[in-house]
């Protein structure tokens, strides 16, 4: 399918590794960079959301979107993402994305607003009202693509998801992309409790304005 990410906000924190092991397939490495791992939490906009060779459906393909995510490697070495929750503000693709690709979605109430560069964006998850993120972000730098080797390639270039299903059996989807556009970026953020256990410190933040993707159909990871 196809969709499109706009005005992304990339707040990463350093994490132990341990503290992630619990909440991860074994079938998966948690990758470190500059000696340590790193957990993402990434507000956007999805828009143009609509399946192969067809338009997007009014109303239910653009919507908020909020997803808490770390670096991950696979036994054949290939590198991802890991999703520990998405939020969305949109009931029909929380339950679509559930049935399809096996990831954590939650419906949530989410709002995000403009005033000048600066985006304010409220997350609120409906089932689990202490799951919230409230704060507000805007890039502060030209946009320029990250440099290979780089913590921001590390964070960011990263070309599939992994999922589990009912019987913890691993599976992949490639994700296709042009290369990120990233810009330096500011964040006041007020409550971030959407994370599997509290964050400390203050998050590593990148900009992109927009990005258009491709995701391709789960398949089992031998």
């Amino acid at each position: 399918m196809g969709q499109t990410w706009d005005d992304l906000l990339f707040a990463h924190w350093r994490v132990p590794a341990q503290e992630l092991r619990a909440h991860l397939p074994a079938e998966l490495e948690i990758e470190e960079h500059d000696g340590s791992a790193w957990l993402g939490v990434v507000p956007f906009t999805l828009t143009n959301l609509r399946a192969r060779g067809l338009l997007p459906l009014p109303r239910i393909s653009s919507f908020l979107e909020l997803n808490v995510r770390t670096c991950v490697r696979a036994a054949d070495g290939k590198p991802g993402v890991w999703f520990f929750s998405l939020d969305a503000a949109s009931r029909f693709a929380v339950e679509a994305a559930r049935r399809t690709y096996k990831l954590p979605y939650f419906h949530a109430r989410m709002s995000a607003t403009s005033d000048g560069e600066w985006i304010s964006y409220e997350c609120a998850r409906i089932a689990e009202p202490g799951r919230v993120f409230s704060g507000r972000y805007r890039p502060t730098g030209v946009a320029s693509s990250a440099k290979p080797g780089s913590l921001e390639a590390f964070l960011v270039e990263r070309y599939c998801l992994y999922a589990t299903d009912a019987r913890n059996r691993l599976y992949r989807a490639e994700v296709h992309h042009p290369p990120w556009p990233l810009q330096p970026a500011e964040a006041e953020i007020e409550l971030v409790s959407v994370a599997p256990f509290a964050l400390q410190g203050d998050p590593v933040c990148h900009f992109s304005r927009r990005q258009d993707v491709l995701v391709w159909p789960l398949r089992p990871v031998a």
